[in-house]
């Protein structure tokens, strides 16, 4: 019998798809202590300002801010503390070989539980210019009024 994936949402970065291209995504675990999983259940995770680097072979998210947990007191750590994610060595290395051509960053674009874990969405962006954020926000402004004339259109 197949198992099935329950996903629930902690935190998103809808900033990153207006900032970047998204290339490619992979799903990386996260090292976490336990008043961070338990404050990251309660839905305390930001991801608006964080970074991906890779150091000596490591991938580490900056910036991540998780808020303490509350009955956490002497046991909390450091809200914006660096935090080690998890990957296989091939990703890594792929990840490198990307990352030192030219324009390509790491930006973390959802943590989420998946089966009780916490992972993170990581993406392989490039960054966009600013011609190219205009041109999606026509887009985006072209496609709400198509749907709105469809939907006045249905009501007679």
């Amino acid at each position: 019998m197949a198992k099935k994936e329950t996903q629930k949402m902690i935190a998103n970065n809808k900033k990153a798809f207006h900032d970047y291209f998204i290339d490619e995504t992979y799903e990386a675990g996260i090292a976490l202590h336990g008043t961070e999983v338990k404050s990251m259940r309660m839905g305390k995770c930001s991801i608006k300002e964080a970074f991906i680097r890779i150091e000596n072979s490591e991938v580490f998210v900056y910036g991540m801010h998780v808020s303490p947990y509350e009955k956490g007191n002497i046991f909390n750590k450091d809200p914006l503390r660096v935090k080690k994610l998890l990957m296989h060595r091939y990703e890594i290395n792929k990840l490198l070989g990307k990352i030192k051509e030219k324009g390509y960053t790491l930006v973390p674009l959802q943590v989420y539980f998946k089966e009780g874990k916490v992972k993170v969405e990581v993406g392989l962006a490039r960054g966009k210019k600013l011609y190219d954020k205009r041109a999606d926000i026509a887009k985006k402004d072209q496609r709400r009024e198509a749907e709105k004339d469809f939907k006045v259109k249905n009501l007679y």
